[in-house]
């Protein structure tokens, strides 16, 4: 009963997949983040069929492209993209520590979030544009979305946070650390054997692309907020699936799959 209220509460928290209500307790939510990554399996699953579909029935690559970049929006309800804008407005502030902190939880837009969901939207769409022809490389991208989710998890679990009385550190204090850090690193294991049998080099590719993001992340988030917090989590995953995307699409055009 225990896993199964995690699983629901991770669904609830992080998609906008109907789930039945569950009791946000501690005994309730130390499992939860073990279930974040098959979030990314909804959005894999929803993006190969997409893909598929889209194939099938002879849609233009820009449809199928616009279609693909949708998905993971419509999935989370755009949770990760609030963390993605907030911090972007925080990091283009150029003040101290505190003052930036205080600009993630401020929930107006500015100039530079605007500019920052221009150029992630942008970029996703080129780089499914060029990944039309290889399907190979949409599949690793499938796979990638849990990968980042496992990355995301593990960085609130093994960075400090900014804030103790943060979300981040609410869910931190919650979580089960040492079982749910060793089945994160088991599904990272898995993943990578997964998105090698899929293609060797552009799964190596992706799963290296994030690595370096979530090294990054944790460089930036220590140096410039002292921590983590949910809006750098939400920017982490957000930055990680667009660079694994990238480079997909690079890397597929040169080696013809």
């Amino acid at each position: 009963m225990s896993l199964w209220n995690s699983f629901k509460i991770a669904f609830s928290m992080f998609s906008k997949i109907p789930m039945p209500q569950a009791e946000w307790t501690k005994d309730n939510m130390k499992y939860m983040f073990c279930f974040f990554p098959f979030i990314g399996t909804v959005i894999a699953g929803l993006t190969l069929l997409a893909a598929y579909a889209c194939r099938r029935f002879g849609f233009d690559r820009n449809f199928e492209a616009v279609i693909l970049v949708l998905i993971p929006v419509l999935v989370t309800g755009g949770i990760h993209v609030d963390g993605l804008l907030d911090t972007a407005d925080a990091m283009s502030s150029w003040q101290d520590r505190k003052r930036r902190l205080e600009i993630l939880k401020d929930s107006n837009a500015g100039a530079f979030a605007v500019i920052t969901a221009c150029v992630y939207f942008l970029a996703w769409y080129g780089a499914y544009s060029q990944m039309e022809d290889h399907f190979s490389a949409i599949c690793v991208m499938g796979a990638g979305f849990m990968v980042s989710r496992c990355f995301s998890a593990l960085g609130v679990i093994l960075i400090p946070k900014a804030r103790e009385d943060g979300t981040v550190a609410e869910f931190s204090r919650k979580a089960e650390d040492k079982t749910v850090r060793n089945v994160l690193i088991i599904y990272l294991i898995l993943l990578l054997a997964l998105m090698i049998w899929i293609h060797p080099v552009l799964g190596v590719s992706a799963f290296v692309c994030g690595g370096l993001i979530f090294a990054y992340y944790r460089h930036m988030a220590m140096k410039y907020f002292g921590g983590t917090t949910g809006d750098l989590a939400g920017f982490f995953l957000c930055i990680c699936e667009a660079a694994m995307a990238l480079v997909l699409a690079v890397i597929s055009n040169f080696i013809g799959v």
